[in-house]
C-alpha cells in the first residue's frame, strides 16, 4: 500500500524519525542518571509506547483513565494517572488496582485526599499518591512555600488507605519561552523546587521515595538533574511545529502528519483548497504566539518535504485554505485538483488525538504497517 492510495485525510507516522527522536532523547536521558517515565497521552498505542520505554517494565504517565485501562490491558503495570483526581473516577482507579495494576493518583488539596481514602476503604485497596508542586505558576499544584504541602502530607500519613509516594511537578510555562536559555532556566527551577519541597517532607519524617519532574522542553535541555529520581516527556516521540518554534527540535524531525487532497482552488484569491479541516488538524494555533506563525500547519510535498512558506492559513470543519506569504498565485498550477500534500501539525498531541490510526511509513511513501490508536476518556 502506499500513501496515494488512502482515502484523505489520515494520519501518517514516520518510523525513521520516530526512532531517532526516541534514540536521541534516551541517549540524554541517560547521560543524567535517572529514570524515565514517558507520557503516553501524545502516542496512545502500545507500540510507540514500548518503543518509548528505556527498559522493559517501567512506567508510563497517562492522562485519561481509558488510556490506563488500555496499558494495562496490554501488560503495563506501573502507571501515574496525571491529572488531579476526581472522585468519579475512583470505581475506575478501584478497578485497575484490584486487577493487579500499580495505578498511581496525583493530588494536591485536603479534599482530595479524604474522598481519596474513603473510596479506597470502601473498596478494601491502598492507593499510592504523589503530592503536585506547582513549579513555576504554569497550572495545578501546590506552591513550594506553601504551609499545605506538610498538612496535606500530615492526613495523608492518618487516613486509612492512602500511602504518600513523593511529589510531582511539571514546568508547563517552558512551553511560553522565547530561548534555550528560557528553557534552561526553567529546567533549573523545575528541578530545584521539586528536591526542595521533597527535602521539606523528608526533615518532617515522610518518606520522599518519587521526585518526578518532566516536560519535552526541560528534559531536552536539563543537564544536572541531582536530587530527582524520575523525568518525564511525551511529545519527543513525534515533535511538532509548537516544539520546532521553541527550539526542541527541527522542522525536518517532526514524525507525524496529515494526509490531504487538494479538492479545489480559488484562482482570485490565490487559495488551494483541501480536504483537511480543523477536524483532522485540530483548532490548535499555538505557533500564532511564536515568532513564526504556521497557521494550522506547515504545507509538505506527498513524499514529506517543506513547500517553502506554505501553511494552511484558514481552517474550516472539513476545509483547508492553503496559501503562500508570498501571495504568489502561480502556485495554483502546481498543485492540481486531486494533488496529495501532508500537513505537519502545531500540536501533536491535538491533532493525533483526530484519528484512530497511524498509516505508518519508513522514509518513503510506502505504508509499512497500520497501528490503531486508542481515544477518548
Amino acid at each position: 500500500m502506499n500513501l496515494r492510495e488512502l482515502e484523505t485525510p489520515c494520519l501518517v507516522l514516520d518510523l525513521a524519525k520516530v526512532k531517532k527522536n526516541i534514540e536521541h532523547f534516551h541517549q540524554h536521558i541517560r547521560s543524567l542518571a535517572v529514570d524515565f517515565r514517558p507520557h503516553v497521552k501524545t502516542v496512545k498505542n502500545i507500540e510507540l509506547t514500548t518503543m518509548a520505554l528505556m527498559r522493559k517494565g517501567s512506567g508510563i504517565m497517562v492522562s485519561t483513565m481509558k488510556e490506563a485501562e488500555y496499558f494495562f490491558n496490554h501488560g503495563i503495570r506501573d502507571i501515574v494517572y496525571g491529572v488531579g483526581i476526581a472522585p468519579v473516577k475512583l470505581r475506575r482507579v478501584a478497578d485497575l488496582i484490584n486487577r493487579g495494576a500499580g495505578l498511581t493518583l496525583i493530588l494536591d488539596s485536603v479534599e482530595q485526599v479524604e474522598f481519596v481514602s474513603a473510596a479506597a476503604q470502601q473498596f478494601s485497596i491502598t492507593i499510592p499518591v504523589l503530592i503536585e508542586i506547582d513549579c513555576d505558576g504554569h497550572r495545578s499544584g501546590i506552591s513550594s512555600n506553601d504551609p499545605l504541602l506538610i498538612d496535606i502530607a500530615n492526613l495523608i500519613s492518618r487516613k486509612k488507605g492512602v500511602e504518600l509516594r513523593g511529589i510531582v511537578t511539571h514546568a508547563g510555562e517552558s512551553y511560553n519561552c522565547r530561548s534555550i536559555g528560557c528553557i534552561k532556566r526553567l529546567a533549573g527551577v523545575e528541578r530545584d523546587t521539586a528536591v526542595r519541597c521533597a527535602e521539606s517532607l523528608r526533615r518532617e519524617g515522610f518518606a520522599c521515595p518519587v521526585v518526578s519532574v518532566g516536560s519535552t522542553p526541560t528534559a531536552k535541555f536539563v543537564d544536572d538533574l541531582e536530587g530527582v529520581t524520575e523525568v518525564r516527556a511525551g511529545v519527543f516521540v513525534f515533535y511538532d511545529l509548537f516544539m520546532a518554534g521553541l527550539g526542541v527540535c527541527r522542522i525536518e524531525d517532526i514524525a507525524i502528519s496529515v494526509l490531504v487532497s487538494v479538492i479545489g482552488h480559488q484562482k482570485v484569491r490565490g487559495w488551494i483548497i483541501t480536504d483537511g479541516g480543523w477536524m483532522s488538524l485540530s483548532r490548535d494555533r499555538g505557533t500564532s504566539s511564536q515568532r513564526v506563525d504556521r497557521g494550522y500547519g506547515l504545507v509538505c510535498s506527498i513524499e514529506g518535504k517543506p513547500l517553502d512558506d506554505m501553511i494552511v492559513y484558514s481552517a474550516n470543519q472539513e476545509h483547508g485554505i492553503i496559501g503562500s506569504s508570498s501571495s504568489d498565485k502561480s502556485i495554483l498550477e502546481m498543485f492540481p485538483v486531486g494533488t496529495m500534500l501532508r500537513i505537519l501539525p502545531n500540536h501533536a498531541c491535538a491533532t493525533s488525538a483526530m484519528h484512530d490510526r497511524y498509516y505508518v511509513v519508513d522514509g518513503s511513501t510506502e505504508v509499512v504497517c497500520v497501528w490503531h490508536r486508542m481515544n477518548g476518556w
